[in-house]
């Protein structure tokens, strides 16, 4: 497990595998570059070898100049501040220095940068949290193990300044550790990843931990609650369905909790509405929702936060069979409403909405599901951002400012009034689907409909959540916006 701690280094005497120095492109040195070290970099930059632009690096595998046995330099531009964009490019550069080194240790002398609109504590945070994750791969299922060379770094930093960094630092580790979980449960394979994997993983965070504890639903408890609507989802697997409550207590007795409630389809074949079936094997991704949800629980117990939340995973498999629900069925809701279901492929709002009614008697301050929901949102918003609906401005704009200072962005979308028309039924209360137009918006405004109570959020994360192509795999996203929200809530006061 990689460690990263704040110290007063000396780059010329300090002993490490890489000493991490920046060099800037109007030629004037780093204040950490004197003496021989100094004369060193100059000459380089003189002869060309680095210019110190943004993006520029430099790996001398060996120099008399000090002590540390490898020395990467880094492009830090012309002394004045970086956009984020060149910071966190910069860091992802020093990480696969490090790792292709196979370096278990590096001091990084790098308090100089200086990040537009951000302070020094933002980028120990981001360095701690992106420096982590990069040593991330999942290779669980394979015979051949590829071994994590990188084990400890030091965040150079001045003796005055040390706690502050230590503690952006320590918020970094969490918040990947946190990633790390969500980007390995979502990597596993649906035979492997099964709800009640998923149920398992979530009792094996908890223990230990004394604010956090865990019950588990199954489908004759949720019968019993009346959750027609979940339950036609897993009608045609095997597997039955479970419902996860994590529940954190770190604030007062009485605090009202932030619910976080996370799609957990752990593996969406569409059902009878069956899928294409190339690219298909994607689909082991849609439980996303459900494991960035575990990812923010361990995230926040690691941080210790002083506030309730309760973590919901709500957790089926969609498959076709003679069991399977039909496109057509009618069925009941948690809360009374019913639901035609026009499409078995848009299961996701099926079985969310009974875990939004079911979140209604923890009393919460807010609301916020997480979820894979529709294709749709990554044609509107790409990759780059989720789709974020809201039905109270203010929880939006906390969201969305979470977002922008995680380096995890989501983008406000519309849930007015006249898109709830075309989820218009002439059989039940509402249909599942809205048609090809604004899929994303028509999702959430059925959604909306089961969250008329409380203070509540959507993050439809369908263009977040993994990559695909040579990079395929899960990113741990929202894991970073969500734990931001919750330390900024925690810390309202």
């Amino acid at each position: 497990m990689l460690t990263i701690s704040s110290q007063s280094a000396n780059a010329i005497t300090c002993k490490t595998a890489c000493l991490v120095l920046p060099v800037f492109s109007k030629k004037q040195v780093s204040g950490h570059a004197s003496g021989e070290l100094g004369k060193l970099v100059n000459h380089l930059q003189k002869r060309g070898d680095i210019a110190g632009k943004p993006g520029d690096s430099l790996l001398l595998p060996h120099t008399d100049a000090i002590a540390a046995d490898r020395l990467l330099l880094v492009g830090a531009g012309d002394g004045t501040a970086l956009t984020r964009g060149q910071y966190l490019a910069m860091l992802n550069n020093i990480a696969d220095h490090l790792h292709k080194m196979r370096a278990r240790d590096a001091v990084l002398m790098l308090d100089e940068i200086r990040v537009q609109e951000r302070d020094a504590s933002w980028c120990a945070e981001i360095a701690s949290r992106q420096l982590s994750n990069s040593g991330y791969h999942f290779d669980t299922l394979k015979k051949d193990k590829k071994p994590v060379t990188l084990q400890k770094l030091v965040w150079h930093t001045d003796s005055k300044k040390q706690k502050p960094i230590a503690q952006a630092l320590a918020r970094g580790l969490a918040i990947a550790s946190g990633m790390a979980l969500a980007r390995e449960l979502g990597n596993l394979p649906g035979n492997v990843c099964t709800p009640g994997y998923l149920a398992t993983q979530a009792q094996q965070l908890a223990r230990g931990k004394k604010k956090l504890s865990v019950t588990v639903l199954d489908e004759k408890q949720m019968r019993a609650l009346k959750m027609g609507s979940l339950l036609s989802v897993s009608a045609g697997s095997d597997e039955p369905a479970k419902l996860v409550i994590m529940d954190y207590q770190g604030g007062a007795k009485n605090a009202k909790p932030i619910v976080l409630v996370g799609k957990g389809i752990t593996f969406d074949t569409g059902g009878i509405s069956l899928k294409p079936g190339a690219g298909m094997e994607e689909m082991k991704f849609d439980m996303c929702g459900a494991a960035s949800v575990m990812g923010v629980m361990q995230s926040i117990a690691e941080l210790q936060l002083p506030l309730n939340v309760i973590g919901m995973l709500v957790c089926a498999e969609n498959m076709p069979s003679g069991r399977a629900t039909k496109p057509g069925d009618i069925v009941t809701s948690m809360s009374g409403k019913t639901i035609e279901v026009i499409n078995t492929d848009a299961e996701g709002r099926l079985v969310l909405c009974d875990a939004l009614t079911y979140a209604e008697r923890f009393k919460p301050a807010a609301v916020i599901d997480i979820a894979t929901l529709t294709g749709a949102c990554v044609i509107a918003l790409g990759n780059h951002a989720s789709g974020l609906y809201s039905n109270r401005d203010e929880l939006g704009e906390q969201l969305f400012k979470a977002g922008i200072q995680a380096e995890d962005k989501a983008w406000r979308m519309p849930l007015w009034e006249e898109y709830q028309q075309q989820l218009k039924s002439p059989y039940a209360d509402v249909a599942n689907v809205g048609g090809r137009n604004a899929g994303s918006v028509t999702a959430a405004c059925f959604l909306a409909r089961f969250t008329e109570n409380y203070p509540w959020a959507h993050l439809d994360i369908a263009g977040t959540a993994w990559n695909s192509g040579g990079h395929k795999g899960a990113t741990g996203r929202p894991v970073p916006l969500l734990v931001k929200f919750l330390l900024d809530y925690a810390h309202a006061d």
